[in-house]
């Protein structure tokens, strides 16, 4: 994709059809801000109230993709959403509840001990174990941005782990599905089946839920600046998805 493709991702999206759309929400620079450490953040009322009434006005066309594990997003989202795709698609709750955990890759203990030694020497440095995958947080430390990417490029190729380079960090992961794999998945599912996928997400690791969506005769919505993206549509911030989310009820 070009820029001047990826310039098109300048328009805001049309209003969403309650009827016709399945939707897709990142977490994380999507429906909640990026905090300085991920613990950082926690449940918001309005977030959880807008939720709640889409799942209902949606016939439960309603899911969220995201990096966070399964318990994480349902403490922030307070259990307002079922069908959820935790860590990158790699852990899975369908539509009706039903959950079977993943397995880790025997790699990820030799990383996040590699992440921790790094960190050790740097404590700006935040390492997020995820069960299923390691992270390695240079937000508060963007100097280390090239000696966190080098670790985890060695570790993914000593290993065999998936490296997820995302926004401000590096992720190593139990190879399998990603986020575009999950939004397929669901939508071979009731209630998803039929209707038009929708994704909303910022990061790079959202990409392939965005081609995914245009796949499937729908459509993304990247959320921040314009950039090179599979999206059609952008947002500005946070505040700006739960307004127009907002406006379909």
């Amino acid at each position: 994709m070009t820029v001047c493709d990826a310039l098109m991702a300048i328009e805001r999206p049309p209003r969403l059809n309650l009827t016709g759309h399945a939707l897709f929400l990142d977490l994380d620079g999507t429906l909640a801000p990026i905090a300085p450490r991920p613990q950082d953040v926690g449940p918001e009322p309005r977030r959880t109230q807008i939720l709640t009434r889409l799942g209902a006005a949606m016939d439960g066309r309603l899911a969220v993709l995201s990096g966070r594990t399964l318990a994480e997003i349902d403490h922030i989202l307070e259990g307002a959403v079922t069908p959820v795709a935790a860590v990158h698609g790699l852990d899975r709750r369908t539509p009706d509840g039903t959950y079977r955990p993943a397995t880790p890759h025997p790699g990820l203990a030799r990383a996040v001990t590699a992440f921790h030694r790094l960190a050790a020497a740097d404590p700006q440095l935040l390492v997020e174990e995820k069960g299923l995958s390691a992270a390695l947080h240079y937000r508060l430390a963007p100097h280390q941005e090239a000696a966190a990417r080098a670790l985890a490029q060695d570790l993914a190729g000593e290993t065999g782990l998936t490296l997820q380079p995302g926004h401000m960090v590096v992720e190593l992961r139990s190879p399998g599905p990603d986020k575009g794999d999950s939004l397929d998945d669901f939508m071979a599912l009731p209630p998803f089946a039929g209707a038009a996928p929708v994704f909303v997400g910022d990061d790079l690791t959202d990409e392939p839920a965005f081609e995914a969506a245009v796949r499937r005769g729908g459509f993304g919505v990247l959320v921040g600046p314009v950039r090179n993206t599979a999206a059609r549509f952008r947002l500005e911030h946070v505040d700006a998805v739960l307004d127009w989310l907002e406006a379909a009820l």
